[in-house]
């Protein structure tokens, strides 16, 4: 069998002269393609492929919309998920003070989230101490042990841990705004970290000190890159009549507790996968930030997901979702959708006929942004035909900071939204109460 399986592999295909002949024949034959490779010169492919008159049907007009305030700017960070689901939140203080604008610090939260991934890393690394270091899950592990991104669980595991507090009292800093001058260093030295602790195991010595002492590095190291946490703080602001408030003494969980509220337990993360088995519950049990939660989401079917959505924008609240961005965007002009651009047509005539699954199962698919859902425009059948995305790329990026997808863009790269439980049906609640399936450290929506 395996003397066989090489001599597959020995059969190669080169590109030989005559082949190259008649790839250049069969360019000549076609003058329309010099035509193009002239005109797009000077032209970026997107740009030069970009189709006004699909982008004009995207108007930025909603049957459906909610609330909405100052757009936030993530800058040179993978935090979207964290200011997306800030994002949500942050209007319930905005209403309850009657504030003209607020933001809740992503700073805060980005020191804990780093160090709860960096434990959750030395966790998985002892608990797979056995494997060796070219095994899928420690290689897995080993190619990312401090990533920037996440989605809505982890931003909530860190929520009610640790509480929240407002923008200005731990404002941003250069490093957390620009995570990737300093992240490959940590990251450096957390996989030396790693050795040391799956050598330790392996020696059947307890690592359970030494992880301390790790720990504390990052921590030291943290301190240093976001400034100190506060451990109290004063909520001072003026309303919209004009009135002073001041309340003194707050701490951050304090502060969650009195202006967000702690009803995160009502609301449930839905996915809509077409490699996954429908109608069930999944985990992620070596992925997250606070190793004592666990990622729970449950799978329904795109129809389901998008009426979901629906609804809870019809009750008035934002949906935060996760997809994939880098298809058919124009991040300047605010525009996500596939008939927006003729990549193939530019290009020679390519056709692209992956289905949603294949585009996962290939990785040329994954989620890699999260944003907010603040509207839908609905035809006269309650079909959505397009979405208002508020982002958090900064005023410069889009139509002042929002987005316009289509609903074709919707079903081809929306995976992910975190809807109110009560919005579920009764069938759709009983599915949450089964034992959810473990996803692969490696599954392409991890």
């Amino acid at each position: 069998m395996k003397t066989e399986s090489v001599k597959i592999m020995n059969k190669v295909t080169p590109i030989d002269s005559e082949m190259l002949a008649r790839f250049e024949q069969g360019y000549e034959a076609r003058p329309a393609l010099q035509v193009m490779s002239n005109a797009i010169s000077r032209t970026a492919l997107p740009d030069a492929a970009f189709v006004p008159a699909a982008a004009a049907k995207l108007q930025m007009d909603f049957s459906v919309l909610v609330k909405t305030n100052n757009i936030t700017n993530q800058k040179q960070s993978g935090r979207c998920w964290m200011f997306s689901t800030l994002n949500v939140l942050r209007q319930r203080v905005i209403e309850k003070c009657k504030l003209e604008d607020f933001s809740i610090s992503p700073t805060y939260l980005a020191f804990y989230d780093k160090l709860e991934k960096a434990n959750l890393f030395f966790e998985n690394i002892i608990h797979f101490a056995g494997q060796e270091l070219d095994d899928r899950e420690t290689f897995t592990l080993m190619g990312n042990p401090l990533p920037d991104g996440g989605q809505w669980d982890m931003a909530i595991s860190l929520i009610k841990k640790y509480g929240v507090v407002p923008s200005w009292v731990m404002p941003e800093t250069v490093h957390s705004t620009g995570t990737a001058k300093y992240l490959p260093i940590l990251t450096r030295k957390m996989r030396e970290d790693a050795l040391e602790l799956r050598a330790l195991v392996r020696a059947g010595k307890d690592p359970a000190a030494r992880r301390e002492e790790m720990l504390a590095e990052i921590y030291n190291a943290l301190r240093i890159l976001y400034g100190q946490p506060p451990k109290t703080f004063d909520f001072e602001y003026t309303d919209t009549d004009k009135v002073y408030h001041c309340d003194r003494g707050l701490t951050p969980k304090s502060f969650l507790e009195k202006y967000v509220g702690n009803d995160f337990d009502d609301y449930v993360v839905i996915i809509s996968s077409p490699i996954h088995e429908i109608n069930r519950t999944y985990c992620q049990p070596f992925m997250g930030d606070v190793v004592e939660d666990n990622m729970f989401w449950l799978n329904l079917s795109q129809e389901e997901l998008e009426d979901l959505t629906i609804r809870q924008l019809q009750a008035g609240e934002g949906v935060m979702f996760s997809c994939d961005c880098h298809p058919d965007g124009d991040r300047a002009n605010g525009y996500w959708d596939p008939d927006c651009f003729q990549y193939g047509e530019v290009l020679g005539g390519l056709t692209f006929h992956m289905t949603k699954a294949e585009r996962l199962l290939t990785r040329d698919s994954t989620m890699n942004h999260c944003m907010m859902f603040c509207g839908v425009n609905l035809e006269e059948n309650g079909t959505a035909n397009r979405w208002k995305i508020e982002n958090s790329w900064g005023e410069q990026n889009g139509q002042k900071g929002y987005y316009i997808g289509s609903e074709k863009w919707f079903k081809a790269n929306v995976y992910q939204i975190t809807v109110r439980k009560e919005l579920l049906s009764d069938a759709q609640r009983k599915l949450l109460e089964q034992e959810p399936l473990p996803m692969k450290l490696w599954d392409p929506l991890a």
